[in-house]
Parts: C-alpha cells; sequence; structure tokens
C-alpha cells in the first residue's frame, strides 16, 4: 500500500534535453524567423488600421472609429483647452518628492463633459520646454482608441465627435498614473 503523503508531493521535473549545437542553431533561426514574420504581420496591421504616420502613434480607426472619430480640424461645436501642469519636477522640486516619485505632472482639467455626435475642439497645450508628453484615449473595454504626441511647447488639437455614451479615460503613458483624466460622454444635447 502506498503511503498517501507521497501522493501529495509534485512530480519530478522532466529531464532536460541537450541540444547539439547545429540543431541549437536551427533552433534559433526558427524562433528569429517566427518573430520577424510576427513583426511584419503586426506592422502591415498596424499600417493598415491608421493614417499614414511614422512611429506608435495614430488615430481611432476601424471599430474605434465607432467609439469616437477623431480629425485634425473641422468644425466643432464646442471646445475646451487641456493644459500640462507640473506639480513636481526637477527643474523646481520639490527635490525630496522628485527623488522618490519621479517628475510628477498632470493634465487640467482632468474632467470633462461632452454631448454624444457633437464635434468638439480640444486643444492640448504642453507648457514644458524640456518634457514630451502623450495622449491615449482609453475605451471603455480598456483598448487604447487613439495615441499621439504633445511635443514641448506646443498646442495640438483634434475634433473629437464621440458616438457612445459612458465614460472614456485619457493619459499620458509617460507619467503615469498622475498625469490621467476623464471626458464623460453625455446624451445628445436637448434629448
Amino acid at each position: 500500500m502506498k503511503d498517501p503523503a507521497i501522493a501529495l508531493l509534485p512530480a519530478p521535473p522532466p529531464k532536460m534535453t541537450l541540444f547539439s549545437v547545429p540543431e541549437f542553431r536551427r533552433a534559433i533561426r526558427r524562433l528569429m524567423l517566427a518573430l520577424l514574420l510576427c513583426a511584419i504581420v503586426g506592422a502591415s496591421s498596424a499600417t493598415a488600421a491608421t493614417t499614414a504616420r511614422t512611429g506608435p502613434f495614430f488615430l481611432p480607426s476601424g471599430a474605434a472609429a465607432q467609439v469616437v472619430s477623431v480629425v485634425p480640424t473641422g468644425a466643432a461645436e464646442a471646445g475646451i483647452t487641456v493644459v500640462t501642469e507640473a506639480v513636481a519636477v526637477k527643474e523646481k522640486g520639490p527635490a525630496a518628492t522628485v527623488r522618490k516619485f519621479g517628475e510628477v505632472y498632470t493634465f487640467s482639467p482632468t474632467f470633462i463633459a461632452v454631448h454624444r455626435d457633437e464635434p468638439t475642439q480640444i486643444e492640448f497645450w504642453n507648457l514644458q520646454p524640456d518634457d514630451e508628453h502623450d495622449f491615449a484615449l482609453i475605451g471603455p473595454d480598456l483598448k487604447v482608441l487613439m495615441y499621439e504626441k504633445l511635443p514641448p511647447l506646443t498646442r495640438t488639437s483634434w475634433v473629437f465627435t464621440f458616438h457612445r455614451v459612458g465614460l472614456i479615460e485619457f493619459k499620458c503613458l509617460r507619467h503615469q498614473p498622475e498625469m490621467s483624466g476623464q471626458i464623460l460622454v453625455l446624451p445628445p444635447a436637448g434629448s
């Protein structure tokens, strides 16, 4: 009869197989080829899903455009300006905060209310002379709908038209968790 305590012990690890040098090289080549193929497929998908831009930046397209449409310019029925604010930076301190948390920034305002299907121009002012920020619009399913650069000392604007009522988050992915905000999409005006 087997000892019940032995049945609770984990199984020994499987024996390791040693590769010969040529087999190892072939396995590495296959892995590199698979990674290259994934990169090519990912790049072509990203290119098809975004506008003609370089780098990781993109406006909503495909399924994301069903949540929000974004164009660089156009007629807007409403508008708002969002500025970047330095809370604790290396130039002005407080030094202890910067040492412990790094530089801390925020968007102002952090809460925006818009109406569904009402084109709204949102202009971002990056007031920092030497710090680049970015803008990521996060959908209700936590997918990034839009990702754009906010260069130092620039005003960058887009006209947003939200197509679904609800709460959408926006973030600077470089300066998390502080640099975040929310857009509340309300039903159309007058309904």
